[in-house]
């Protein structure tokens, strides 16, 4: 008799401040007593500080920090690490290390989240999207192993993961970032509408979402994207930030009823009257 598993959610990003995008979803789930478990591929060692003046000795273990803080204003247990490294972007770049998620091995990855799906055995995934967001090069690893995790677990008892849903940004919500800077087509890197097939209302979370995005405090300062935002922008990102988070549907192993559905949980056994 396969043993009854209470309902998880399995998370996994790459970076300390992707998971806050994501937030009011987390609280929202934790909060119906789905244990959430946050994967994080690397500790930002790479990131960008956009504090005019702060000097850390240490970034991986600041952001560390910062994400362990991120959680617990997330009300979702501390974050598991996957020990890569941040590859960075621009100057930033680390050709050289061989363990920057750039230079590792997918396959490598994967091994680390088929261990972590077999630990905790979630019913739910939740990864970045085929673009990774804006195209970072950690985002589409982190893509490829968890794909690739979720159809290579199926064999696990109890038929392994149910459902492997993305980060979805909506066309209209890539517009927006294009017009505030960002180098992305809205019709590559967005999604129409019919294609997102959860929308969360997170208003309820909001002050759970804004004090997680401040723990990120070597990530948010004036250089920041959001920093530099004009305050009719900040508004406007805030208003889409606050309000629903949009998710795609990756893979499934159970039976679609309706669509698009009424939560991440909608159809899933073990995840009975979590969506209803």
């Amino acid at each position: 008799m396969t043993a009854q598993v209470s309902p998880t959610l399995l998370v996994v990003f790459a970076h300390p401040d992707d998971e806050a995008f994501t937030g009011g979803t987390l609280t929202h789930y934790a909060r119906k007593g789905v244990k959430v478990v946050l994967a994080c591929a690397t500790r930002g060692e790479a990131g960008k500080i956009t504090v005019p003046g702060m000097t850390v000795d240490d970034l991986g273990a600041q952001r560390e920090q910062e994400l362990r803080r991120a959680c617990e204003a997330l009300e979702i247990p501390a974050p598991v690490f996957l020990d890569y490294h941040d590859s960075g972007r621009y100057e930033r770049t680390r050709h050289d290390d061989p363990l920057a998620m750039m230079n590792v091995n997918p396959l490598d990855v994967e091994v680390k989240v088929r261990a972590l799906i077999e630990e905790h055995r979630p019913q739910v995934i939740l990864t970045f999207d085929p673009h990774g967001g804006y195209g970072h090069i950690d985002h589409l690893q982190i893509h490829r192993a968890t794909v690739a995790a979720f159809f290579s677990t199926g064999h696990l008892e109890g038929g392994g993961p149910q459902r492997l849903y993305f980060t979805a940004l909506t066309s209209q919500a890539a517009q927006g970032l294009a017009r505030m800077g960002q180098d992305l087509d809205p019709l590559v890197y967005g999604v129409s509408d019919d294609t997102v097939a959860v929308r969360i209302d997170v208003a309820a979370y909001a002050d759970n979402k804004k004090a997680a995005l401040a723990a990120h405090g070597t990530q948010m300062g004036s250089e920041s994207l959001m920093g530099k935002m004009t305050g009719e922008e900040r508004a406007q990102m805030e208003e889409r930030l606050l309000g629903s988070e949009t998710f795609s549907l990756g893979g499934t192993r159970t039976p679609i009823a309706s669509f698009p559905l009424r939560g991440l949980f909608d159809g899933v056994r073990g995840g009975e009257g979590l969506d209803g």
